[in-house]
C-alpha cells in the first residue's frame, strides 16, 4: 500500500498492510527552512515548501497542512500577532458585546488573508505530492474555539456560566459554524484529501461536560453532519483529558478524532471501535524534550494498546497529540516515524 490507501483502511476500519503514521508538524516544518517563522506563515509558496521539505526528509504518511490556531480569528478580523519563534497568537477580540453579532460578515476563503495563502499552500502540495502522502488540509478552529476567539476567551466563558443570553450565544456559534465550514471545505476544494478542526477549549479541561453537550456539540456536530453528507471526511480535535465527554466526542460523527496523551487510550479504543479513527496520541512535550528511546517506548505501548486482543485494531493514526514545538529534535520525529514501521506490521 501506499500512503494515501494505507490511510484510507484505517479510516474505512480495513486491514493495512502497516500502521499510518502522521506529523502535526507546521512549526518544526517551518522552522527547517531558517526563516523567521511569521515568515513562513505569512506566505503559501513557503508555508508549502516547508511541508514539502519535511515530508522529503521524514516520509510520514498523513501531512496536516495549517498555520496555526488564529487563521479564521484573523480572516474574522481579529488582530492576531505573528511571531518569529512560534505560531501566531490571536490577541484582540472583534466583539466587546454579544449583541454585535449581527454586524459579522461571512468572509471568502479564497480572497481573504491568511486563509488565501494556507489554500495556496494546500494546492502547491497536492500538485507536488497529492498521489504520494494523504494531505490534511486543516480548517483551523471549529465553531466553539472561533466563538471563544471572536468574543475572547473570558467574555466568552461568562456568557455561558451566566446563560443569560442564549439567543445570541447560539448566533455566534451559528456564524462561526458558518464560516469554519466555509474555510474547511475551501481546503478540499484546494485538493486536500480530508479537512480537520480543532476545539479544545471545548474540553473538559476548559468547559464542563454539561456545557461541552449544551453549547458546543451540537454545532460540531451540524458541521461535520455537512461534510459527511457530501462524502467528505472530516477530523476532530480535542486536546486534554476527554474521557468525561468521550462518548459525545465521537458522536458527533467525525471520521477521525484525534486525542493527546491526557486521554485514556484504552477507553478511547473501546468507545472508537468501528464508529471512528483514533490520531495520536504520543505527548508533545515529551517529543519536545524527550529522548528517541522515549519516544520509540511511547509509540510502542500505544499501538499495543490500539491493537491488544485483535489481529490489528483498523482504527488508528500513529502521530503527536497536538501541533509539535517549533524546537522538536529531528531525531525523536524520526523515532516516532520508524515506530510505525517497527510494531505496526501487519503479518
Amino acid at each position: 500500500m501506499n500512503s494515501i490507501e494505507r490511510t484510507l483502511a484505517v479510516i474505512e476500519h480495513r486491514k493495512p498492510d502497516r500502521l499510518p503514521v502522521d506529523l502535526h508538524n507546521f512549526q518544526p516544518a517551518a522552522a527547517m527552512l531558517g526563516l523567521p517563522l511569521q515568515k513562513v506563515f505569512k506566505d503559501g509558496d513557503l508555508l508549502a515548501e516547508s511541508q514539502l521539505a519535511a515530508w522529503r526528509e521524514f516520509g510520514h504518511d498523513v501531512l496536516i497542512l495549517e498555520s496555526g490556531t488564529s487563521s479564521s480569528a484573523e480572516a474574522c478580523g481579529v488582530e492576531v500577532i505573528y511571531r518569529d519563534d512560534a505560531a501566531p497568537v490571536a490577541t484582540k477580540p472583534v466583539l466587546e458585546r454579544l449583541e454585535d453579532v449581527d454586524k459579522l460578515e461571512l468572509r471568502d476563503p479564497w480572497t481573504t488573508f491568511p486563509w488565501s495563502e494556507i489554500l495556496k499552500a494546500t494546492q502547491i502540495v497536492v500538485r507536488e505530492i497529492g498521489n504520494k502522502a494523504f494531505i490534511i488540509g486543516r480548517g483551523d478552529q471549529g465553531p466553539f474555539s472561533l466563538a471563544l476567539m471572536l468574543r475572547g476567551y473570558e467574555n466568552f466563558m461568562i456568557d455561558i456560566a451566566m446563560d443569560k443570553k442564549p439567543d445570541l450565544i447560539d448566533q455566534l456559534l451559528d456564524y462561526c459554524c458558518k464560516t469554519a465550514t466555509r474555510f474547511a471545505m475551501a481546503q478540499l476544494e484546494a485538493g486536500a484529501h480530508a479537512t480537520s478542526i480543532g476545539e479544545s477549549p471545548s474540553g473538559p479541561d476548559v468547559l464542563s461536560p454539561r456545557h461541552y453537550h449544551k453549547w458546543a456539540f451540537p454545532h460540531q456536530k451540524r458541521m461535520i453532519d455537512a461534510f459527511k453528507a457530501q462524502g467528505k471526511l472530516i477530523a476532530h480535535h480535542i486536546c486534554g483529558n476527554t474521557v468525561p465527554i468521550l462518548e459525545d466526542f465521537i458522536a458527533t460523527g467525525a471520521q477521525i478524532t484525534e486525542i493527546d496523551h491526557k486521554t485514556d487510550l484504552a477507553k478511547a479504543a473501546v468507545a472508537a471501535q468501528g464508529k471512528t479513527t483514533i490520531l495520536g496520541p504520543i505527548d508533545t512535550h515529551l517529543l519536545a524534550f524527550g529522548t528517541p528511546a522515549e519516544v520509540d517506548t511511547a509509540c510502542r505501548e500505544a499501538i499495543a494498546i490500539m491493537r491488544a486482543g485483535k489481529d490489528f485494531h483498523t482504527g488508528f493514526i500513529l502521530g503527536p497529540g497536538c501541533a509539535l514545538d517549533a524546537n522538536t529534535p529531528p531525531d525523536n520525529i524520526r523515532a516516532l516515524v520508524e515506530a510505525a514501521k517497527k510494531y505496526g506490521m501487519n503479518s
